[in-house]
């Protein structure tokens, strides 16, 4: 494995991925420059790498440029394990085919596309040397980025963030009455709160505060949850450990909100943050102001 570290620092390198659909009818430099088209081109781009650098972090987009016919991706690593993982997804294929089925549900096409790929670092060529890892990485170790993040990259990351995380509802106090509380309302703290499905915004408040809490509310969650019973939580424990509790904590929720479907509700998650006597971050969660 190559060492995680370089000259006493963190890990870095950089690779430029070259991309171009075959497909008569789909050009993605010419979607790319259209106004339009820019971001969806450019969610397909970032969804792909996700998927192929195993999840959000330990890689940053710093450009999108016209390498025409290809369309370049210059892309900065900062974690070795995210790099070896994103090559090992281009080597088998994976990439092509991500990149295909995410422009294919995003572009809305009939059909999936075919992709031609390049990756380089500096002036090598890494299709060359796919059979010997090691190299690639060293190569990509050794391509330092010459700039910073593009303006444009950071506008269209920032588009990403708010259609991901989407309108933030509301969860105020309905007033309390002697009436039972309803079917579609929930009891926290003697106040009664609107239910709702979890949102994005409910994932990232729990993933950011629940800390090294993240177990024992998965076990609490699991009580009504078969996706979280048995060994599910120390196998999520185990397979992120080396990305540390905030991506447990959020691999954890997510695995939940995927279980249940439209039943991953609100009330579920307050009970058992509730149980496990975490109420500060339920609290945080339905915004509820701190008491004087």
């Amino acid at each position: 494995m190559a060492d995680k570290t370089g000259h006493g620092g963190q890990w870095t390198g950089c690779a430029v991925i070259f991309l171009q659909s075959l497909c008569p009818g789909v050009d993605l430099l010419s979607l790319y420059k259209d106004r339009g088209g820019k971001f969806t081109v450019f969610k397909v781009i970032k969804l792909t790498l996700t998927d192929s650098a195993g999840g959000l972090g330990g890689y940053e987009i710093l450009k999108v440029h016209e390498a025409d016919p290809f369309l370049g991706v210059e892309v900065k690593f900062e974690d070795v394990d995210a790099c070896q993982q994103f090559l090992e997804s281009y080597s088998s294929g994976a990439v092509r085919q991500l990149l295909s089925q995410h422009a294919c549900r995003l572009l809305s096409l009939s059909q999936e596309i075919t992709v031609e790929t390049q990756l380089k670092a500096s002036t090598h060529i890494l299709d060359l040397y796919l059979d010997k890892l090691e190299l690639c990485l060293q190569h990509i170790h050794l391509s330092k980025p010459e700039r910073l993040r593009d303006e444009e990259i950071e506008r269209l990351e920032q588009q990403l963030q708010s259609q991901a995380l989407g309108p933030v509802p509301q969860s105020t106090p309905i007033r309390q009455d002697e009436c039972p509380v309803p079917s579609n309302c929930f009891k926290f703290q003697n106040k009664v709160f609107e239910d709702r499905i979890l949102t994005a915004a409910d994932v990232q408040s729990f993933s950011n505060g629940v800390g090294r809490h993240w177990k024992i509310v998965g076990r609490a969650l699991g009580k009504s949850c078969r996706a979280l019973k048995g060994p599910a939580i120390d196998n999520l424990a185990y397979e992120y450990e080396r990305e540390g509790l905030y991506e447990q904590a959020y691999q954890l929720i997510s695995r939940f909100i995927q279980a249940e479907g439209r039943a991953a509700k609100l009330s579920q998650l307050v009970r058992a943050l509730e149980d496990c006597k975490l109420t500060t971050l339920a609290e945080n969660i339905l915004d509820i102001q701190p008491r004087e």
